[in-house]
């Protein structure tokens, strides 16, 4: 299995970022979450493997630079679709399946076929949902970044109290998240980063 460098990843960001400033938006958030993960991977992840997590992380928001118009506006009515773009970007540049279900497989803590239809979501009616533990990791450190402007933190309790409003199934897997993987420790990336918490 060939995983992708952080240059590699990098490289792709900038190939496809639209500007400088949307590069450095989601490249920064992109870095975030991999040393979110990478901080949960020191404490509960030996069995999972780390160069997949970090290009996991590295790339599950590559698809927001396909929202952006041409003069610069991101297309937040169809913000939900950057994962399905992203999973389709990396495909076009030959990434492996396991590698572009990161983009894919990580909005919320994972969207049904039935999500979709009731809510009527903006996507193609599927399953998006992370499977493997990889996958369920990235999903998870994930939820303690906002792109938000301005940029923010989330504390495990404000994404709690965040993802309630979806109903007892999303409470209950983020819950589930949670026990596995443990809560994150942001206070290294809040003063590095100077994003406030929420």
């Amino acid at each position: 299995m060939t995983i992708l460098s952080v240059d590699e990843c990098r490289e792709l960001h900038e190939k496809h970022a639209p500007s400088r400033a949307a590069y450095e938006l989601v490249w920064t958030h992109c870095e975030i979450v991999w040393q979110v993960a990478e901080g949960l991977l020191d404490r509960c992840g030996a069995e999972l493997d780390r160069e997949l997590v970090r290009a996991g992380c590295l790339l599950h928001d590559i698809g927001v630079y396909r929202l952006y118009d041409s003069t610069g506006r991101l297309d937040h009515a169809n913000y939900l679709r950057h994962g399905i773009l992203g999973h389709d970007l990396l495909a076009e540049e030959g990434l492996p399946e396991y590698v572009c279900r990161f983009c894919s497989c990580h909005t919320g803590v994972g969207l049904t076929k039935d999500d979709i239809e009731r809510q009527r979501l903006p996507l193609p009616p599927a399953d998006y949902l992370a499977e493997t533990a990889e996958e369920r990791l990235v999903m998870y450190a994930d939820k303690f970044h906002s792109k938000t402007t301005p940029p923010r933190f989330l504390t495990p309790d404000s994404y709690a109290a965040y993802v309630a409003r979806f109903g007892p199934d999303k409470t209950r897997a983020f819950e589930e998240l949670r026990a596995r993987f443990g809560d994150p420790d942001l206070d290294g990336l809040v003063t590095a980063y100077g994003h406030a918490v929420l």
